[in-house]
């Protein structure tokens, strides 16, 4: 078999070989992209609740902490939770009540922190042997099992008798600590006789 007689052999099936790859060509173009894998990082909410509260309780039951919102959100890429116009209230029998309320709230996926953003102020009610207290900055970390709240911002403490500025801020409530960290400066009002 000559090379000339083999080409002759071929040449019927050249013109079909070249649909077939044309063919070939124009799925290719015609068929949709693969989507990209999805690796679950969208931030997405899983859960949303409006007007949500819940209630912590003590070793006794009594009621020891109060978180509400006008909408908590969670989100389970990071496990994270957050709250729209928060308001946290600390009870206890022997101390006054503690409420706080922010913009937002952010609380971490163990739900042993809140992280509190604009506006927050902190109220503590007046008791027989102190008066009212108000407390307000742009950041405040609350432990709400310790008792405890931080912060490195500026922040503005206001009683019946003195206004106090300072940057940064630690409060023990089980230990009625307040440390004021740096730049203090406070306004002293003489007591009414």
């Amino acid at each position: 078999m000559t090379f000339a007689s083999r080409i002759r052999y071929w040449l019927p099936l050249l013109p079909l070989l070249g649909l077939l790859g044309i063919t070939y060509w124009l799925n290719l173009q015609v068929m949709p992209e693969p989507a990209k894998p999805d690796n679950g990082k969208h931030h997405d909410p899983d859960a949303i609740m409006e007007n949500f509260s819940a209630v912590k309780l003590n070793e006794q039951g009594v009621p020891h902490f109060i978180m509400a919102a006008k909408k908590m959100q969670h989100y389970p890429d990071d496990d994270s939770t957050t709250l729209e116009l928060p308001r946290l209230a600390t009870l206890s029998a022997e101390h006054p009540t503690i409420h706080t309320i922010a913009k937002l709230g952010i609380v971490s996926s163990r739900g042993d922190e809140i992280f509190l953003h604009g506006d927050v102020e902190v109220l503590r009610e007046a008791s027989g042997q102190q008066s009212q207290l108000t407390l307000q900055t742009e950041y405040l970390r609350i432990v709400p099992d310790r008792d405890l709240a931080n912060t490195d911002r500026a922040v503005t403490i206001v009683d019946a008798r003195s206004t106090t500025h300072a940057t940064g801020l630690e409060m023990d409530n089980k230990a009625r600590t307040l440390k004021l960290l740096s730049k203090v400066t406070s306004e002293h009002a003489p007591a009414h006789k």
